[in-house]
């Protein structure tokens, strides 16, 4: 009945001043839906990046060439041709972890069917690439071992390719013509957006890998091997019986550097969560400045509110209120008009991201925790900043508060 009594008292006193209370709250207000926004634009963002990084495949371990040297420079990772097909077949037979590999030889080339031409990026890929991308066939088949052996002029196309070249026709079964020679169309990829850093992933030609490098890319040498684990649990002995089979094949003498690198999922995953979590920290710090400038706006209107009942609180002590009892009303006050703005800021934070979300079609995630925490916040902070007006009405000389014009 007290806490009933002490909401009732306190709704009064701030009922008084309408307006005044009205924009006092409004910078709690604003900071709750900035903190409940920024963080559930944050999560969403962190979300979508997680999410991009698991359609790339399940448990893939990434290998790369290494880096070379030219005049005591060194060029950076994949700057030097130091893997083969020979490297790829060793891993898959002899590291038990690995279920699927495939060789990748990459390259660039300009495509023309009919009278249309694109400009689009060549992926020359083993027979498993699908398979560890997880990526299916909208249309047609994939090539087979023997397409692989014999270097055949066969070709899958993604769906920017075709939306390109084809515009809505079928392009099974038709020739297109990369670097003036004819390749028969065998398959059409699902469509699948962009990836974590933007690019097209439709925007992508795919063949046997040895068709790549010999009549493409006009090498012997891969670009990169693409591996798939076990389970997500077996990547770390995997890398290291990776690291240790191309050391030995690559007869790299002890203490010497790698000439490739093994990059996995997780490492992605790892420097991408790292990031989102700086960011998220960076955006709630930001909007918590808000919260902090109404909470000195509520310390400011309950030391004018103090000045203005001086004779009210020297009432209320001459008939046998004690100074704690002063004190918990003034806090009280604070405390219901921070609380109030909170409540508010939860629902506007609510709204403002639900926009973010429709318009600009950005994927929005508010936990239950940061909105309880957002909450927990505002009243916090009406007790910090209005204990110190509340404390100094309890202190008040009777007398001299009844004296008080």
């Amino acid at each position: 009945m007290r806490l009933w009594l002490l909401f009732r008292v306190a709704l009064r006193a701030i009922a008084r001043n309408k307006l005044r209370s009205s924009l006092t709250v409004l910078g709690i207000i604003i900071g709750v839906a900035a903190v409940i926004a920024m963080v559930g634009i944050g999560s969403g963002a962190s979300s979508m990046v997680q999410a991009q990084i698991a359609s790339l495949g399940d448990n893939i371990i990434n290998i790369f060439p290494g880096s070379s040297m030219s005049g005591g420079a060194h060029g950076g990772a994949g700057s030097s041709s130091t893997l083969t097909e020979e490297d790829a077949q060793a891993i898959v037979q002899q590291v038990s972890e690995v279920t699927a590999i495939s060789p990748v030889s990459q390259s660039g080339a300009q495509v023309v069917f009919g009278d249309q031409n694109w400009q689009t990026r060549i992926y020359g890929v083993g027979l498993d690439y699908l398979q560890i991308r997880k990526w299916q066939l909208s249309s047609g088949t994939n090539f087979n071992d023997s397409a692989v052996r014999s270097s055949a002029k066969v070709c899958i196309l993604g769906q920017t390719v075709v939306d390109n070249l084809y515009g809505g026709t079928n392009p099974v079964g038709q020739l297109v013509r990369i670097r003036k020679m004819p390749f028969t169309v065998i398959g059409v990829l699902e469509k699948k957006g962009q990836n974590t850093w933007g690019q097209d992933q439709d925007d992508v030609i795919m063949m046997p890998y040895t068709t790549c490098m010999k009549k493409i890319a006009g090498t012997t040498r891969i670009s990169m091997i693409l591996a798939s684990c076990t389970s997500m649990k077996a990547i770390p002995s995997a890398t290291d019986a990776i690291t240790q089979l191309l050391r030995g094949r690559h007869r790299i003498p002890a203490g010497t550097d790698d000439d490739f690198t093994v990059r996995t999922q997780q490492d992605i995953a790892d420097i991408v969560g790292s990031t989102s979590r700086v960011m998220k920290i960076l955006l709630a710090a930001i909007a918590s400045v808000s919260l902090l400038v109404g909470g000195i706006g509520i310390m400011n209107i309950m030391l004018v509110s103090v000045t203005e009942r001086t004779r009210e609180i020297g009432i209320r002590m001459a008939v046998g209120a004690k100074g704690w009892h002063i004190l918990t009303q003034f806090l009280g006050e604070s405390v219901v008009l921070a609380s109030f703005g909170g409540l508010l800021g939860i629902l506007l934070g609510f709204t403002a991201a639900r926009m973010v979300a429709r318009i600009a079609h950005w994927p929005i995630l508010i936990s239950p925790q940061s909105v309880i925490l957002a909450f927990l916040f505002a009243a916090a902070i009406g007790i910090f900043f209005g204990y110190w007006p509340a404390r100094k009405a309890s202190r008040l000389d009777p007398i001299e508060a009844l004296r008080y014009e």
